[in-house]
């Protein structure tokens, strides 16, 4: 069946900011050069500075809290009085605001205070270890995770993030007994059993990757980076049919350790920055309703950004609300015409309503604005197949190709509309190879059999091989499609009253499905079938064999 929409996007904009001030000067790698302090006593006078960066793009909302904020820290700082532990607390805390802004740098200063200050609150080593693993700094995270387990050492959510910074440098046997300690404290933890996966992928221990790996993705189905790992232990085993199918499925999305200092962090923030990235984790949990509030509390914040508003959109498109999400995405276009990915979702919208042709519109202005979107153009090639311009279509999926020359639906689109074309010896030429490079994708080798079976030209018809590809394909899932495709080989090869009988029997079945508009289409077949002549039309005009289903 025709998709609704495919993969409205969901891209993130990420709001970044950089520091704050006074004068110090701990280290990352040392206790602290000003000792470590009694809780109750004030503050000593060597601190780093903390400097505010410059706020000139911030949001308004987010300048006036960094703002606010900062001149609250200095003033405690300005003051012999202030206790050790308040002043540990309201450094860590500006720290906290500044790397929810994405000022990582201008974050750090006010976290080593804190570390400094504060040095057996584990809270401010575990940011600072954050802070270096955003910043590709893997042996000062390492240091800093380490540090926060001997102050946590039940910690599994630490003990998982250490093992990824270890997996990542290399360092397998002390990645590998990290991750099974996290499990030792948390038994089915996604994040370790990923980590442990990876582990044994890394050692060329491919049955015990696989294994790791599919439980990971049993206890997270939307962890979609788990997907490739996997295929690559797959693949080491030579299963390529599985390799394969998660290859497709492959995503960004990782199995995330407990973390209750990120948790925090992602709320300490009110600004749409914050609201999107707590919006996105709901839409990456299939959390609609939840995702939209946040999405909608970003847009008050933030009305102009185009990132925002399109989540917005795509969250209440997918709670069932397409009128909304429709207008969401029309006032993204008008205040920003060059966001390509809400021309794309409101293009898609407009032709599952029936406005093809300003559909068709808005995915051309995508393409302009970004020509390499793919799914723009696989839209586009499937709008303009609908509307009767076929050559305009095989450009599009051409140049699909050209892109992704991987891409199945690319393909296939392209083979299909070569059919539309006349073009019948190109497109068998394109169906076999597809049916070679994707097997566990039938709409290839359906879309052949009824090529081979009722080609007009006589080079290109097989009604031996069509009858036999499609018995195939009956064995191993029964439609409606399939069984008109086995009567249109069984009259191919003059077995016209078996060809007749059973298309009676898939005009009932699809008249019992509630498709009548088939029922009336078949009909022309069955009456050639009943006056012993064959087919000469392989695709219907509105076939539901070009609906290409990716693999689940």
């Amino acid at each position: 069946m025709r998709r609704v929409v495919r993969g409205i996007a969901v891209a993130a904009v990420l709001v970044g900011c950089s520091a704050c001030g006074s004068n110090v000067a701990p280290s990352a790698d040392s206790s602290s050069p000003i000792g470590r302090p009694q809780p109750g006593a004030a503050v000593p006078i060597s601190r780093l500075p903390v400097v505010l960066p410059d706020l000139s793009r911030a949001a308004v909302p987010v300048a006036q809290q960094l703002r606010e904020r900062y001149s609250s820290l200095m003033l405690k700082a300005g003051s012999s009085t202030t206790p050790i532990a308040e002043m540990a607390h309201d450094y860590g805390e500006m720290g906290k605001l500044l790397m929810a802004a994405e000022y990582r740098d201008a974050a750090e200063p006010c976290f080593l205070n804190a570390q400094a200050l504060a040095p057996d609150d584990a809270r401010w080593t575990h940011y600072l270890a954050h802070l270096y693993r955003l910043r590709n700094e893997p042996a000062r995270s390492a240091a800093m995770f380490e540090r926060t387990i001997q102050l946590r050492p039940g910690d599994a959510g630490v003990l998982s993030w250490l093992g990824a910074v270890y997996l990542l440098e290399g360092r397998l046997e002390p990645a590998e007994s990290l991750f099974a300690k996290a499990l030792s404290v948390q038994p089915r933890m996604a994040a370790a059993l990923f980590g442990l996966g990876r582990t044994a992928l890394a050692k060329g221990d491919y049955p015990r990757a696989v294994k790791l790996l599919e439980e990971a993705l049993a206890q997270d189905p939307l962890a979609s980076a788990v997907h490739y790992p996997l295929a690559m232990g797959y693949r080491g085993l030579g299963e390529r049919d599985k390799a394969e199918a998660h290859l497709k499925q492959r995503g960004q999305i990782e199995p995330a350790p407990p973390d209750s200092v990120l948790s925090e962090l992602n709320g300490s923030l009110q600004s749409a920055l914050a609201y999107e990235r707590l919006g996105t984790r709901a839409l990456d949990k299939k959390e609609w309703v939840e995702a939209a509030a946040y999405f909608r509390k970003g847009v008050e914040l933030a009305p102009d950004s185009a990132s925002v508003r399109h989540r917005l959109g795509t969250a209440l498109f997918m709670t069932g609300d397409a009128r909304a999400a429709m207008q969401q995405f029309e006032e993204v276009v008008r205040r920003s015409p060059d966001f390509a990915k809400a021309r794309y979702s409101l293009g898609v919208l407009m032709l599952t309503g029936g406005r093809e042709s300003e559909g068709i519109e808005q995915l051309t202005a995508a393409l302009r604005f970004d020509p390499g979107y793919v799914e723009a153009r696989l839209r586009l090639g499937e709008a303009l197949r609908r509307r009767g311009r076929f050559q305009e279509s095989l450009i599009q999926f051409e140049q699909t190709l050209e892109i992704d020359p991987r891409n199945a639906e690319g393909r296939f689109g392209f083979a299909t509309t070569l059919i539309r074309l006349g073009r019948y010896r190109d497109a068998r030429v394109e169906l076999i190879e597809g049916t070679q490079a994707y097997p566990r994708q039938p709409e290839f080798g359906r879309a052949l059999a009824r090529l081979l079976a009722a080609a007009p030209d006589d080079s290109v018809r097989d009604g031996a091989h069509a009858r036999e590809m499609a018995r195939r394909l009956l064995e191993e899932r029964q439609t409606i499609d399939l069984g008109e495709t086995m009567a249109m080989a069984l009259a191919e090869v003059g077995q016209y009253q078996q060809a007749a009988a059973l298309q009676r029997e898939v005009m009932a079945a699809a008249a019992k499905a509630g498709r009548p508009d088939v029922v009336r289409q078949m009909a022309a077949n069955l009456a050639l079938y009943e006056a012993e002549r064959p087919c000469r039309t392989p695709l219907r005009m509105d076939d539901p064999v070009e609906s290409f289903e990716p693999v689940p």
